[in-house]
């Protein structure tokens, strides 16, 4: 199985991994034909093809997280995001709040 080339791809495998998904069982989760699961799934994690935005977010959905998840530019961000992405609606405010307050201690 060849290495994953980007970001997208690497953050991609590991969470279909840890949900005890194949490639073509998260395919066939968000809704798309059959046909191509398993190798257009392993394009998008191989880095050879990149998904539109709109598959992106059908991914993001079946795996429970954010799509920012995938295109974040640093690893602190994207696990600050795969956490957020877990955490229930009517605690979103408080984390929200406790990030506010520490960014205006930065000033």
């Amino acid at each position: 199985m060849k290495e994953p080339l980007t970001l997208f791809g690497k953050r991609l495998r590991n969470l279909r991994k840890s949900a005890g998904l194949s490639q073509k069982q998260l395919w066939l989760l968000i809704g798309l034909d059959d046909g191509v699961a398993s190798a257009r799934m392993n394009q998008y994690e191989v880095g050879s093809h990149s998904p539109k935005f709109s598959i992106a977010i059908k991914i993001a959905n079946a795996l429970d997280v954010s799509a920012a998840y995938f295109y974040a530019d640093d690893e602190q961000t994207a696990h600050a995001i795969l956490l957020f992405s877990k955490i229930k609606n009517d605690q979103r405010r408080s984390v929200l709040t406790v990030l506010e307050e520490l960014a205006n201690l930065q000033n």
